[in-house]
């Protein structure tokens, strides 16, 4: 068993390949030995967890989810805790999978308590009522107030730990998707309030899924923990995805260069945008870009605001460099495009598109190309050249590109990313929880890092500007993307563990507020 965290890569397994790999697993063990393993890593995690839990809820559908909990249940009977199992099954115990018959069986015999109601004083639950088997009700069906509903409703908003055995009830494992979203189960959605349920965690078994990972796959599983049930792992099966840990980032930046270096030796990053018309003004997002891209390790950034500037200088960064777009040597700079420019971009696209060999479109820039097919084409083209791009879409501008909805790319965002990145040839950085990072016949990337303190203007500003910067650096384009991405996230998730309830704005992530910590910490010394 291991918890899983940000350093390690590791592979993501669809549901259909892990009850592939299930059923393989299952042929060469004894009777129900698959089951009994999953139900006594859940009893052991719940103790490490909650040690001092005096009683214990476990929820268990009808299916073998439910019997990995009525094992877990068994076993924190016997070690002295009290348990109080709700079971889905039928009365007679004659109807549902074998193994799970089997779990039942030894859990009455074993004396646990069984109830029809949950416990109003449970200070620990284990939430083994679906597991991956789980699908929403079709649409226009009458709202469920069975059981299922009910006990969904109270682990889900309960202020209490909640342990999920293999994934989250009504979490879709493959996509992260809230299937309680799409489902007539009204009083899980009016009733449960994520802000204000204690602490959640997931035990997944044999593989890891996508879902977990990504959309609402990581507020629904919490903290993630992995146990093979000593299973050896699928070796004659690709991975749906990866979860692409720091072993996959390169993190030194210039600690390892060479002290011949130059500024010319770490690449020119042009930030076009900023765009401003009337009495819009955004030249504080190409701003951002900029500092972003310097404080990442680009040589030099030119910034080129569109419209009318009246901005020559950076007060607070005087180390950019103010041009106009005709002046940028767009074949030798790294271009950053989108950030804040507007509907001038659109006029600035084409040379863009036909010059730059090296290029990130975001914001402004993703929406010209989604209005523009003859944009379209020349984006498609650039991989033709063997030109680096990575287009940077949050869902609505993902949607726009694709012709779809933002609820149809939130619904499936690997294979929303993966379609992306097949349409124009590229990489694609599709943001939010769990961002998702494809390419061309690759297997997509999950990222690992990051916290809703990134859910604030200008963080995707920064973000473009770091993902030129590592461009700049002569990283490939896949690379480039994985690198930016991890370390965006990253500096979030150093920001919250160094202040606890305090908002990170996007001008301190630009500057890369590490240094800035390590000036507070030596301060306060």
């Amino acid at each position: 068993m291991q918890l899983v965290s940000s350093a390690l890569s590791l592979p993501l397994y669809s549901i259909a390949a892990t009850r592939h790999f299930e059923q393989a697993a299952a042929a060469t063990l004894p009777a129900h030995a698959l089951m009994q393993r999953a139900g006594l890593a859940a009893a052991r995690l719940n103790l490490a967890l909650a040690p001092h839990a005096q009683h214990i809820w476990v929820a268990c559908g009808p299916g073998n989810n439910g019997g990995d909990g009525l094992e877990a249940a068994m076993h924190l009977h016997q070690w002295g805790k009290k348990v109080t199992v709700t079971w889905l099954g039928t009365q007679q115990a004659t109807q549902g999978p074998a193994d799970a018959l089997a779990s039942h069986a030894r859990a009455r015999a074993a004396g646990v308590l069984f109830s029809q109601t949950p416990p109003a004083d449970f200070d620990f639950a284990l939430d083994a009522l679906l597991g991956i088997g789980a699908a929403p009700r079709s649409a226009g069906a009458s709202p469920r107030v069975d059981p299922l509903s009910h006990w969904l409703a109270l682990l889900r908003g309960s202020p209490q730990p909640v342990l999920a055995l293999d994934i989250p009830s009504l979490l879709d494992a493959d996509t992260g998707t809230d299937l309680v979203l799409e489902s007539a189960i009204e009083s899980i959605a009016a009733h449960a309030h994520p802000q204000r349920a204690g602490a959640r965690f997931t035990l997944t078994f044999l593989t890891l899924k996508p879902g977990l990972f990504t959309g609402a796959g990581r507020d629904l599983a919490g903290q993630v923990w992995w146990d093979d049930l000593g299973v050896i792992g699928p070796l004659d099966m690709s991975p749906n995805a990866w979860l692409a840990g720091q072993d996959r980032a390169d993190t030194t930046g210039r600690d390892q260069a060479s002290h011949s270096s130059h500024k010319g030796s770490f690449g020119d990053v042009a930030i076009v945008g900023g765009g401003s018309a009337g009495i819009t003004h955004m030249a504080g997002a190409a701003l951002l870009a900029g500092r972003a891209a310097l404080h990442a390790g680009a040589g030099r950034v030119f910034v080129a605001l569109l419209g009318s500037p009246s901005l020559t200088v950076d007060p607070q960064q005087p180390e950019l460099m103010f041009r106009s777009p005709d002046a940028l040597d767009l074949t030798h700079q790294v271009v950053v495009c989108g950030c804040g420019g507007g509907d001038a971009v659109a006029a600035v696209l084409p040379k863009i598109l036909s010059q730059a060999k090296s290029l990130v479109l975001d914001a402004d820039g993703l929406n010209a190309v989604a209005r523009d097919t003859q944009l379209q084409t020349q984006m498609r083209a650039r991989a033709a050249r063997g030109w680096h791009t990575i287009l940077s879409p949050h869902p609505l501008e993902a949607a726009r590109l694709l012709g779809s909805t933002t609820a149809a790319v939130q619904a499936d965002r690997l294979t929303a990313a993966s379609r992306l990145a097949a349409q124009f040839q590229c990489v694609v950085v599709l943001k939010g929880s769990g961002t998702v990072i494809a390419a061309p016949g690759a297997i997509p990337m999950i990222n690992p890092t990051g916290n809703a303190r990134l859910a604030t203007a200008g963080t995707g500003d920064v973000l473009a500007g770091m993902l030129g910067a590592m461009l700049a650096a002569g990283l490939p384009a896949l690379e480039a993307a994985s690198n930016a991405v991890f370390r965006h996230g990253q500096l979030a998730d150093d920001w919250a563990a160094q202040h606890p309830g305090q908002a990170l704005t996007a001008s301190r992530l630009a500057k890369n507020h590490q240094a800035d910590l390590q000036q507070q910490q030596q301060h306060q010394r």
